[in-house]
């Protein structure tokens, strides 16, 4: 896995919920927590918001939105853009990743996690049974 992996009590909780949820399925795959979701999906539904915009919105503190800002941009679920003020300066704007391209990334990071599962697997030998 590119950063971490992710925490297996995930998966297996994951794997015991027999209908796991769109923000179920990214806390796990992901390895992110529940307000990192929500953050995910207000940015879907308003791209290009500001970090004010988004603490106003979700109705949490700036600096813990911007702390989930940057936990989306690692994972590769958000990427941040610069918009140029009228009177000077600049303010960043977020966007979220298109859900298409999510849930490849998804797809792509559950896929290298079961790979990563299977060569454990095959690794073992009988000093496992010890």
């Amino acid at each position: 896995m590119a950063d971490s992996d992710p925490d297996p009590q995930r998966f297996r909780d994951l794997m015991v919920d027999s209908e796991p949820g769109f923000a179920e399925v990214m806390i796990c795959v992901f390895d992110i927590q529940r307000h990192e979701t929500r953050t995910y999906r207000t940015l879907c539904d308003r791209p290009e918001s500001t970090v004010a915009e988004l603490a106003e919105e979700l109705d949490r503190d700036r600096s813990n939105v911007n702390r989930s800002l940057s936990t989306l941009r690692e994972k590769g679920l958000a990427e941040r853009g610069r918009r140029l003020l009228d009177g000077g300066g600049h303010v960043y704007q977020y966007t979220a990743t298109p859900l298409p391209e999510a849930k490849e990334l998804m797809h792509e990071t559950l896929d290298e996690w079961t790979a990563y599962v299977h060569s454990r697997i095959d690794e073992f030998g009988d000093e496992a049974l010890e």
